[in-house]
């Protein structure tokens, strides 16, 4: 007669292994490989960890990226560089959520 206590050491066995091979299978892309820490790399690896559903991945994304085309909108102004087609986009959106 198997006692008890063998199958919660082997139940605490297999939670211990089934965990380290959650937090270990995820796959880092090249981006993650980047010297410096970004937002969206960052939301990306924790969309592949399951942190987020996909619908919150994608509304986190375009929020990032929306805030990103802004800056890089504000940059051409204060610099009188010519804006790229996303600048304008982002700060024709800006104009309208003020």
């Amino acid at each position: 007669m198997i006692s008890v206590g063998i199958y919660i050491g082997a139940a605490c066995v297999l939670l211990a292994a089934g965990t380290l091979l959650f937090v270990f299978n995820v796959r880092l892309d090249a981006s993650d490989y980047v010297p410096h820490r970004t937002k969206l790399r960052d939301l990306r690896f924790e969309f592949r960890a399951g942190k987020y559903s996909e619908k919150d991945y994608e509304e986190i994304k375009q929020s990032l990226e929306i805030e990103a085309a802004r800056v890089l909108a504000e940059m051409d102004t204060l610099t009188g560089s010519v804006p790229t087609p996303a600048t304008r986009q982002a700060a024709a959106e800006r104009a309208r959520n003020s």
